[in-house]
């Protein structure tokens, strides 16, 4: 996920202190490490010097002063444009399971374990996410329900692959004989 691009959307929707986009991105966004305070004044900093955004006044408080800030026309030209940019739905066809995968069979490692163990790993996780939805506001469910999909289409492409684990290690055999020669 864009952290830049989702907080100047949320600067956007109304949220004007660092402290509530902090709130909001992890109320919505975040399902496990919240964002880091710091993640959050860095980025609005990068906002500001891009013309994204502007202060529009601060606050005194019990601590440091509390700047507010409002999206710029410029700001939400950028985040019309990136909402009609779809996502490239390939991006994340070269993942760490795959690389794995890969490797385990040119070091001559057990690929099959490699992959019950993700599978497992993955089951845990969706157990966990389901579990998450009991009792849960929209938001969190919808959020679920994607993170679940993902998962989902993981542990197809885990099958997959371990149905082809044969003819994949026999690929990887030849291209390495011919390397040799």
């Amino acid at each position: 996920m864009d952290t830049r691009l989702t907080l100047l959307g949320l600067v956007g929707s109304g949220s004007e202190y660092g402290y509530d986009l902090k709130q909001n991105y992890d109320y919505y966004f975040t399902t496990t490490k919240p964002l880091a305070f710091g993640q959050v004044y860095a980025t609005l900093s990068r906002l500001l010097r891009d013309g994204l955004i502007t202060t529009i006044g601060a606050e005194s408080g019990d601590g440091p002063e509390r700047k507010r800030y409002e999206i710029t026309p410029t700001g939400r030209d950028t985040i019309q444009n990136w909402m009609r940019e779809p996502e490239d739905p390939t991006a994340q066809v070269r993942s760490n399971i795959f690389a794995k995968t890969i490797i385990a069979l040119l070091l001559g490692d057990d690929a099959d374990a490699l992959l019950d163990l993700q599978k497992q790993a993955h089951l845990k996780k969706m157990s966990e996410i389901t579990r998450s939805k009991r009792n849960a506001d929209v938001s969190t469910v919808i959020l679920a329900d994607y993170l679940l999909a993902h998962l989902d289409a993981d542990l197809t492409w885990m099958d997959l692959t371990a149905a082809r684990i044969n003819e994949l290690q026999a690929e990887i055999a030849h291209r390495n004989e011919q390397e040799t020669k």
